[in-house]
This record gives structure tokens, sequence and C-alpha cells, in this order.
């Protein structure tokens, strides 16, 4: 049996490259006054070594332990799954390392022992999905010297700094491609009454309504879920009136386009249906569903790189910004003209 190769340390790097243990120590730390032929000589020594810094030294050295703690819910939901994918895959590629807290209720107190079990690996900051008010509330009472950002919700009014997609103007776009095509109203198939972000999809699909002096039909929130569209798809499928339906996310647009098949009303010739989200599977719905797609990728960007400019900052800095990421309408076959 082949004997283990013992691992590197920073010694070895120093006696290959010729350098001080002291120089080593700068390179890793990017040390501006160390000069550019020693610097490479240094980074050839640890290649060559296949050396891995001691990140439990270097957070001795800069209290620093370039750790970052993510804090999720457990959910089959496509957008906050989604949240924490792009919040996860900026982090890695920034060189981070994640430190993932899941909590199985969007209250306060799970989110607060979420914060204080991410502490206890000596995270440098944390991003929390945050689609209800409970969480950020609990980010509200973390310590002081965490940096903390919300992801997802509604709303600039919180003291924590937050990046959300601007479900309002999601929700007029969808509407008002559908009062372009020439349908007189827009009927909505809302989320549940108790997510911000499902208020703010009324809220935008009323707006674009009043504007355009069309008539404002009743809504009925309920849930996220495919069941929740297929069971209100039904009522709107027996009402011969109904020519547009804008539905809250792209999984209860999935319900509504099998209510309405199965009433016998055809999309788009008799129906005409758009979601929110852009699943992968939407452009395979049938017909292929037109919906407001989420840059998920870029919210995960954009809250990574608001974090790192907090943690960077003042202590005294001005009050925590706010980000807002815009939507896009994805036209596909699920919409066309009223007969």
């Amino acid at each position: 049996m082949a004997s283990k190769k013992p691992v590197a340390v920073m010694r070895d790097v120093a006696k290959l490259a010729g350098v001080s243990h002291q120089t080593v120590s700068r390179v890793l730390n990017e040390h501006p006054n160390v000069r550019q032929e020693t610097r490479e000589r240094v980074l050839e020594a640890m290649e060559s070594l296949d050396y891995r810094r001691n990140l439990a030294a270097r957070t001795l050295v800069t209290r620093q332990s370039h750790t970052l703690g993510i804090i999720g819910f457990e959910t089959t939901l496509f957008g906050p799954a989604s949240m924490l994918y792009g919040i996860e895959d900026a982090a890695r590629t920034a060189g981070y390392l994640v430190s993932i807290a899941m909590v199985r209720n969007l209250d306060r107190r799970p989110v607060l022992e979420a914060v204080d079990r991410l502490r206890q690996h000596a995270v440098d900051g944390i991003i929390a999905i945050a689609p209800k008010p409970a969480v950020t509330n609990g980010l509200l009472q973390a310590p002081s010297d965490l940096y903390c950002v919300a992801v997802g919700g509604a709303g600039e009014t919180e003291a924590v700094p937050t990046v959300r997609i601007d479900n309002a103007t999601g929700a007029r776009l969808a509407t008002e491609h559908l009062l372009a095509l020439g349908h007189s109203t827009v009927h909505h198939v809302a989320g549940p009454a108790d997510w911000p972000e499902a208020q703010e999809r009324i809220a935008g699909w009323r707006d674009a309504l009043n504007r355009a002096g069309a008539v404002v039909p009743p809504i009925v929130p309920q849930s996220w879920n495919a069941e929740s569209g297929y069971l209100q798809g039904q009522r709107l499928a027996r009402d011969e009136s109904v020519t547009a339906v804008f539905c809250a996310n792209d999984r209860i647009a999935l319900g509504v386009l099998r209510a309405l098949h199965e009433a016998g009303r055809r999309v788009p010739e008799e129906v005409s249906v758009v979601g929110f989200d852009d699943m992968p599977d939407s452009g395979y719905f049938l017909p292929p569903l037109t919906t407001v797609r989420q840059d998920f990728a870029e919210l995960g960007r954009r809250s990574l790189t608001l974090l790192l400019e907090h943690m960077a900052g003042p202590d005294d800095a001005e009050s925590p910004a706010h980000v807002t990421v815009t939507p896009e309408l994805i036209v596909r076959g699920s919409t066309a003209a009223p007969r």
C-alpha cells in the first residue's frame, strides 16, 4: 500500500520558493509590499506542493473566516429554492465558503436560532431568504457586529439591507401584455394572502387595470401550488366572459391550464394565460407558457455585493441600501388576441 503524501505547510512553500515564512504569509494575504517576481515564485511553489492554506489559522490572524452564512427554509417552491441556489453560487464564485442553516417555519424565533447556529461557525455575514416580515424581524435582533442582508419579500422600510424582485412591475408587465392584445380585462389567480410578494403582484395587476380603465375582477388568495390554480381555474372556466388570466406563479398557471383544458376552453384561442417565475419547465407546458422571468442568479450576485459592501463600510455608514431587480416578460404560446 502506497504511503500517503504529507500535507504541505507554509514553511515547505517558503523553503521551495527561497523566501521567508513571513513573505509567504504576505502573498497569501495579498499584501501590496511584495515584488511581483517574488509573488509569482511563491505561487508556483504553492501549486507545485499542492498547498492549501490553513483557514483556521487565517481566521485567527485576520479575524475573518471567509465564510458566509445563508438562511433558507424547507420548501419545494421554485422561487425560494432558486434564490438559495443563486446566493450560494455567487458566494462560492467569489471564493467564500458557505454555511447553510435551514428553518422549518418562517417565524422570528427559528430565524434567531439559525443566526445563532451560524455565529457558532464564525461566519463573516449572513444572507437570509426573507419572503415574510418575520424573517427580517429576526435579522433585526441579530448581534450588531454581524452584517445581514435579506433577499426576497417586499418593501424597503426595514432597517436591514434588502435585495428583491420588483413584483409589482412584473405583474404590470403581464397585465399590460394581455390588455395590449385586446382583452377587456384580466382575471388574477393570487398567491397566499400572508406573502408580501403575492400582495405586490396583486397591487401591480390592479394598478395596470385601473390605469387602463378596465374592470377589476374579484380575487381569492389561496396557495402557491398547482392544486390551487386548478380549483380556481375550474371556476374561471365556467365563466364564458373570462378571456385572460394572470397567475401569481407558474405552478398556479399549470393548474389553471389543466382546468381550462378539461372544460374545453382552448388556450390561447379562447383564454390567454400568463404565469410568474419562468420555471425551467414553463416553456414545455402545453401550450408553452408566457410568464414573467425572475433572474435568481442576479439576485444572488446583488445580495452578495450588498453584503460585502456593508461588511467593508464603517460602523456609522448611512442607512442600509435596498436593491431592486426588474423582472422580464417572456412571451410564448399561451397568450393571443381574443377571438
